[in-house]
């Protein structure tokens, strides 16, 4: 499996929207989180996956916000 790329964001462009993913990628984070804790398996990859998820779509979203005219 490999890393996210950021290339694949190209199609979001909704504030909304992004932060909908970071928030579903946060929960997928805890809940890993959770697993470990309790000594259950989990993939150690899939914590950098999302850790680096979340930091690309946080990106974007300020590129987006910055993009924005200001009132």
């Amino acid at each position: 499996m490999s890393l996210p790329k950021y290339k694949e964001l190209k199609e979001i462009n909704e504030i909304k929207l992004i932060e909908e993913e970071i928030f579903l990628l946060e929960k997928n984070l805890f809940d890993l989180r959770i697993k470990r804790s309790t000594n259950q398996s989990v993939k150690p990859h899939l914590f950098k996956h999302s850790k680096r998820r979340i930091a690309q779509l946080n990106f974007k979203k300020n590129f987006l916000l910055k993009l924005k005219p200001e009132r």
